[in-house]
């Protein structure tokens, strides 16, 4: 792996023997390397106040992790895996090691098998240093709450997960939700969960360094609500062709939102690009 931007004088050094040195390195990076490119920002409330002056983020940082291929399919036969590799998955279980809480729809957690978030070795210090957790809790937003909840994600986690609801979800599926172990929270008046609402509720519990990883009907409601403050992005050099979804999906924005490049490291033609919010 070597970074590609920001360029340095790091990234265009060289070893004494001719061979790259420093972030350029084409080399494998270590958990702790990755963990300092990937690291929140210290101060997470800096985003521009919203009309109203309100902070729709409760003082949050929402980043996405997502993976598409270059003719644009965030997926092969409904998983992400096909279209990944061993470097992304090492930067999917850095940002995990980093994160208060894992986001991600149902049907995605459906679809990917999610299990409940393991404690690593490798981010404990660092974890006990920011007054975090062993592991993230994971929150699975559902308005229908049409979940197994006998799956080990429920019944089985280091930290106990979350439920996104709305408040006229069946109270059956709530209180079976509630007899799993799952913490239930509404974040909706009806029967859909309200993005930045969820976003909010999330910040209110303390947890601020959120990971969402889709899919993409979900990610598009986080773009259309305004709350998504940094995008990870790895492009696969592979192309699917057929009719795969796109990283988001739903409504577009009536205006399109300007990010901007933070980073860029490349390994075997896979690219990992870091966008954020021109106003964070």
């Amino acid at each position: 792996m070597r970074s590609l931007f920001p360029v340095t004088d790091l990234t265009t050094s060289t070893s004494e023997g001719g061979g790259p040195a420093g972030p350029s390195a084409d080399r494998e990076w270590s958990l702790d390397e990755l963990a300092e490119a990937y690291a929140y920002p210290t101060a997470p409330d800096r985003r521009a106040p919203v009309a109203g002056g309100a902070d729709p983020s409760g003082g949050s940082w929402l980043r996405a992790n997502m993976v598409s291929t270059l003719d644009g399919a965030a997926q092969h036969e409904g998983r992400s895996q096909p279209i990944s590799c061993a470097a992304d998955m090492r930067i999917f279980g850095t940002l995990r090691g980093l994160a208060d809480v894992v986001i991600a729809g149902a049907e995605t957690v459906r679809q990917e098998g999610y299990r409940p978030a393991r404690a690593r070795e490798a981010f404990a210090a660092r974890r006990a240093a920011a007054g975090q957790g062993p592991a993230p809790a994971v929150a699975v937003v559902s308005g229908s709450l049409e979940l197994d909840f006998s799956l080990p994600l429920f019944t089985e986690p280091l930290v106990p997960t979350l439920v996104l609801t709305g408040a006229a979800a069946p109270a059956d599926r709530i209180a079976a939700a509630r007899k799993a172990g799952a913490e239930v929270v509404f974040a909706g008046d009806g029967a859909g969960v309200d993005p930045a609402r969820a976003v909010r509720e999330l910040a209110d519990r303390g947890l601020r360094r959120q990971l969402t990883e889709g899919g993409p009907r979900l990610l598009g409601q986080f773009v259309a609500a305004g709350v998504l403050d940094e995008l990870c992005l790895t492009i696969s050099p592979m192309l699917t062709a057929g009719d795969a979804q796109r990283i988001a999906g739903g409504p577009g924005v009536a205006v399109p939102e300007r990010f901007f490049l933070a980073s860029l490291l490349e390994e075997a033609g896979f690219l990992f690009s870091r966008y954020r919010r021109t106003d964070s």
